[in-house]
C-alpha cells in the first residue's frame, strides 16, 4: 500500500575502499519495498579505470578527478539522483559504517560528535571506515539540512556472550575496547528477518550463515541471534578471503616485522591486500578465475584448497559452539552465485549429515539440500541496503509510527 502524500525517498550509500554502492527506496511505501526504485555502483574509484553501473546494467566508463575521486564519485551520484527524484524529496541518507566500537550498538543520526567518535574507530577498520566517513563528511558540509543515519556492521553481534568477545590478552585490553566485535552485521540482520519469514521455526534452531564475498565470515545463530562469529577485532580474522589472510598465527606477523624487517605499513598492506586467494595463487582474488585454471596452475589449486580447508575449520568451530547444526545458509556474491564452491564446502560438511541436491545447487535454488539431509542447506540473497533504509526509516519516523518498523529490525 502506498501513501504518496509526501513523496519521500531514502538514499542508501555503502562506501568501501574502492566503490560506492547506492540505492533509492520509496519511504512512503508501507511496508518498505525490498526492491529499490533505483540502485547502482561506482567501482574502481581509486584505480585508473573507474566504472559505473545502474539497475543491473553493464559497466560504463566514468572519469573522476584523480586528486578527489570520492568527492567526484559522490557528485556523479548526486547528479544522477536528481534525474531519479522526479518531484520527490529526500527524507534521509543512510550509510553503512563498518565499526561502531563499544559505544554504538544501534543506528544513530549523525552529528559532529558522532562523526568524531567514528573517526576514532578508523584503526579498527582501515579498509572501509575512512571512505564511509568521507562520504558523510562531504554531505554534512554540502547538505547539512539532510538527516544522515549510520548503521553499523558490528551492531548485530551485540548478543555475543562475553566469552566470545574477549581476547586472551591482559585484562586491560578488554577494559580498553580491544575485543572481538564481529562484522557483516547488516547482512546477518537481513538474514535474521528473511529466514524467519521463509522458514519460520526451522530457522530458529542452530543456524550457520556463510557470508561469502570478497570479504567473508560465518555467523552462528540461535533463535536468529548471533552467538558466535569468525571475524573478531578486525575484518582480517576468521575465513581466508579474496585478498585478506583470515585467522593465522600472530607469530608470523612478528616474524615479518622482526626478522624480515618489514614496516608496520607494509605488513598491514600484505595482510589486507596481498594475501588470501590472491596471495597464494598469484593470479586472482576471485574464485571464479581460479576455478578456470586450477587443473593447470598448481598455485591456483592450492589457493582453492586452502580456502575450502579454512572454511571447514571455521565452520566446525562454530558448529561446536552451537552444539550441532540444523540449517546452513549461503549468502553474498560467492555464496549466492558460485555453485562449485558451495558444492565443495558442503562435501566437507558431510560428516554433519549435509546432503546436497546438486541439480538444485547448480540452479542456485533457494533450497539446495536433499529431503534426506539432516541439515537444511539454503541460498538466501542478502539485502544490506534494505536493512539500512529500514533503520533510517525508523529513526526519522514520527514516534507513533515506529513500533512496526522496530518490530522488523529488532532495534529499540
Amino acid at each position: 500500500m502506498n501513501d504518496t502524500e509526501n513523496g519521500e525517498v531514502i538514499l542508501v550509500l555503502n562506501a568501501g575502499s574502492s566503490s560506492i554502492k547506492f540505492a533509492l527506496f520509496d519511504a512512503t511505501c508501507s511496508p518498505l519495498a525490498r526492491t529499490p526504485l533505483w540502485r547502482g555502483k561506482v567501482d574502481g574509484i581509486t584505480g585508473p579505470n573507474p566504472v559505473v553501473s545502474e539497475n543491473g546494467g553493464d559497466d560504463q566508463p566514468l572519469t573522476l578527478d584523480e586528486n578527489h575521486p570520492y568527492h567526484d564519485a559522490l557528485g556523479y551520484i548526486r547528479e544522477r539522483l536528481r534525474t531519479q527524484l522526479v518531484g520527490r524529496s529526500i527524507r534521509a541518507i543512510a550509510h553503512r559504517v563498518v565499526h561502531g566500537g563499544t559505544k554504538y550498538s544501534k543506528p544513530v543520526l549523525i552529528d559532529t560528535q558522532v562523526l568524531a567518535d567514528l573517526k576514532s574507530y578508523i584503526p579498527l577498520a582501515p579498509l572501509h571506515q575512512p571512505f564511509a566517513l568521507e562520504s558523510i563528511e562531504i554531505l554534512l558540509q554540502t547538505r547539512p539540512d539532510l538527516p544522515q543515519v549510520v548503521c553499523f556492521d558490528t551492531a548485530f553481534h551485540q548478543t555475543l556472550p562475553d566469552v566470545e568477545k574477549i581476547l586472551p590478552l591482559p585484562w586491560s585490553a578488554w577494559e580498553n575496547g580491544l575485543r572481538r566485535y564481529g562484522f557483516h552485521g547488516l547482512s546477518y540482520c537481513y538474514q535474521s528477518i528473511a529466514l524467519a519469514e521463509r522458514y519460520g521455526d526451522q530457522a530458529r534452531g542452530r543456524t550457520l550463515v556463510a557470508h561469502l564475498g570478497s570479504g567473508a565470515s560465518l555467523c552462528g545463530m540461535r533463535d536468529l541471534k548471533s552467538v558466535a562469529t569468525t571475524m573478531g577485532f578486525s575484518a582480517l580474522d576468521g575465513l581466508m578471503m579474496g585478498s585478506r589472510c583470515g585467522a593465522m598465527d600472530p607469530g608470523a606477523v612478528i616474524f615479518l616485522m622482526e626478522i624480515w624487517k618489514l614496516s608496520l605499513e607494509r605488513v598491514s598492506h600484505i595482510l589486507y591486500h596481498e594475501s588470501g586467494l590472491l596471495g597464494i595463487s598469484g593470479i586472482s582474488s576471485d574464485p571464479r578465475e581460479l576455478l578456470k585454471v586450477e587443473t593447470t596452475e598448481p598455485r591456483a589449486a592450492m589457493a582453492l584448497a586452502l580456502y575450502l580447508r579454512r572454511f571447514i575449520h571455521e565452520a566446525g568451530a562454530l558448529v561446536a559452539a552451537l552444539g550441532g547444526l540444523d540449517m546452513l545458509v549461503f549468502t553474498a556474491g560467492i555464496g549466492e552465485h558460485n555453485a562449485a564452491i558451495r558444492s565443495r564446502m558442503c562435501a566437507g560438511l558431510q560428516y554433519l549429515g549435509v546432503e546436497l541436491n546438486e541439480t538444485a545447487n547448480q540452479a542456485n535454488a533457494s533450497v539446495i539440500s536433499t529431503p534426506a539431509s539432516r541439515v537444511k542447506v539454503v541460498v538466501e540473497p542478502t539485502n544490506e541496503e534494505w536493512v539500512t533504509a529500514l533503520d533510517a526509516l525508523r529513526l526519522t519516523e514520527p514516534a507513533n509510527h515506529r513500533e512496526g518498523v522496530e518490530r522488523l529490525t529488532g532495534y529499540r
